[in-house]
């Protein structure tokens, strides 16, 4: 169902991919938008076991496409270096594929954006925390991506090196 990387060599392990997307602190999600066409937007996410959770406004375009068609894609960049003498960039990057859906069960959404909010804010308290999340939770909405199939790759040189 999902292609076979034409280069080998610099293909990543399901390892190697899966600690790309647990050091990541941001990615682009795919998602099938209006009249058909791609819609990839930058956003903040948290992996864990298989699968991948976003935080959403209830309402918009990312939501609209959710509902739509299940079907996404997630890509995050580990290292992007430039090497101007080369014309090149020494890259490292993972994209997976899989099935997204709404939360629709509070303690599931609370386990989520609990799980996000220490991700991106582990120093501060539980109580501050829980605060925060209390004060956005009615328009919260988070989403999670089950990973059907994940591929990584960088450059050859790092491969070399």
């Amino acid at each position: 169902m999902f292609r076979e990387m034409r280069r080998k060599r610099q293909q990543l392990s399901q390892a190697e991919c899966a600690e790309i997307f647990e050091r990541g602190t941001s990615g682009v999600l795919a998602l099938c938008g209006d009249e058909g066409y791609p819609y990839a937007v930058p956003i903040s996410y948290f992996y864990e076991d298989g699968k991948i959770y976003f935080h959403s406004a209830k309402s918009g375009h990312k939501i609209d496409s959710v509902k739509r068609e299940e079907k996404a894609s997630f890509c995050v960049i580990d290292q992007d270096r430039i090497i101007p003498e080369e014309y090149t960039t020494y890259f490292r990057s993972a994209i997976a594929f899989g099935k997204i859906r709404i939360l629709e069960k509070d303690e599931e959404k609370r386990g989520a954006i609990e799980k996000l909010a220490v991700k991106y804010a582990p120093e501060e308290s539980d109580e501050s925390r829980s605060r925060a999340i209390e004060r956005e939770w009615k328009p919260l909405c988070m989403l999670e991506m089950k990973v059907e199939h994940m591929t990584g790759k960088e450059a050859i040189e790092l491969v070399r090196n």
